[in-house]
C-alpha cells in the first residue's frame, strides 16, 4: 500500500468524493519532542463544483464533529488595515506544522505574491497595541 491509497481511505470516510495521487503531495514535516508525528501535506486544485460537493460531504460525513470537522476557506487577502484576511487568519493557533504548511503552500503554489505573504507574517508578529493604535489611525 502507498502513503496515497491510505490517505484515499481515511479520505473517504470523511469526504468520500476526492482521490489524490502522487503528484498532489507537496511536503513532509517531522515534530519533535516526546510525541513525534510526521505530517504530510498534499494539495490539489478543485473546481468550484468539487469544492462545494466535498463541502457537502464533510458536513454530512458520519465523522463530523469528532474527526471531520469541516472546511475552512482561506482569505488570500489583505484588507486595508493591514490586519484583516490573511494576517487575522495566521494569527490563529495552528495545530502542529499545519500553518508552516499552509504558508509553504500559499507560496509554492504562487496563490499570494512572496511580498504580501510577507507583510501577512510580518502583521502577525507585531505587538496587539501597535496593531490597535494603527488601526485608530487610520479611523
Amino acid at each position: 500500500w502507498s502513503l496515497e491509497d491510505g490517505l484515499n481511505r481515511v479520505l473517504g470516510l470523511g469526504l468520500g468524493c476526492v482521490r489524490l495521487t502522487e503528484a498532489d503531495y507537496l511536503c513532509s514535516h517531522l515534530t519533535e519532542g516526546p510525541h513525534r508525528v510526521v505530517a504530510h501535506f498534499y494539495a490539489r486544485q478543485l473546481t468550484l463544483e468539487e469544492l462545494h460537493t466535498i463541502e457537502i460531504s464533510a458536513v454530512h460525513s458520519r465523522d463530523h464533529g469528532m474527526e471531520v470537522m469541516g472546511m475552512v476557506r482561506v482569505p488570500l487577502y489583505t484588507q486595508k488595515d493591514r490586519m484583516g484576511g490573511l494576517p487575522n487568519f495566521l494569527a490563529n493557533s495552528f495545530v502542529g506544522t499545519a500553518k508552516f504548511q499552509l504558508l509553504f503552500a500559499l507560496k509554492i503554489l504562487n496563490m499570494v505574491p512572496e511580498e504580501k505573504l510577507a507583510e501577512a507574517v510580518a502583521a502577525t508578529q507585531r505587538p496587539k497595541k501597535a496593531a490597535i493604535d494603527h488601526a485608530g489611525g487610520a479611523a
